[in-house]
């Protein structure tokens, strides 16, 4: 658990318990993300990633005792780089609580964590039309790498690729 310098504000790893809020504030996000019809995830899958295949971490925030946010976040590597990188899937603060330093200091805990990792820093991707996230993010110095774009294979595509061997 991180005690922060903002009164009642904490960070503190998921438990067990959390899965149900967790997912609620998911549904959150792709409700203001406008992508809810995506949102396939269930308690189920996000309770086996988290606690029994710990393919993903997750932190939850918490103001004055009400789960406020969570972020979600794993490790990957870069081959050019030769170190490991945090790659943020998700950060959210209820819109209630945005603009009090929770969000900034979840990105600080995380940029911490990852100089204790030796990574050789975080990614994270944000929707084009999310403009307050972009002046969020760009006011912390975060860049945006123009030139790269984010290809996916997923659902039929990925059975029809791997069946393919």
């Amino acid at each position: 658990m991180a005690s922060t310098d903002i009164s009642g504000f904490i960070l503190r790893p998921a438990q067990e318990s959390d899965i149900p809020a967790l997912y609620e504030l998911i549904r959150e996000l792709a409700v203001y993300e406008k992508i809810e019809n995506d949102l396939t995830a269930t308690e189920e899958m996000l309770y086996d990633a988290i606690f029994r295949r710990k393919v993903t971490e997750v932190l939850m925030a918490e103001y004055r005792g009400e789960l406020v946010g969570y972020a979600i976040y794993f490790y990957n590597f870069s081959s050019f780089i030769g170190l490991p990188g945090l790659y943020l899937e998700d950060i959210y603060i209820r819109s209630q609580y945005r603009g009090q330093g929770f969000g900034r200091y979840t990105l600080a805990f995380l940029a911490k964590l990852a100089l204790e990792k030796k990574c050789w820093g975080m990614e994270w991707t944000v929707l084009d039309w999310n403009k307050p996230s972009i002046d969020f993010y760009e006011g912390m110095g975060a860049i945006n790498r123009k030139g790269w774009l984010i290809y996916r294979l997923k659902g039929t595509a990925l059975a029809e690729l791997a069946g393919k061997l």
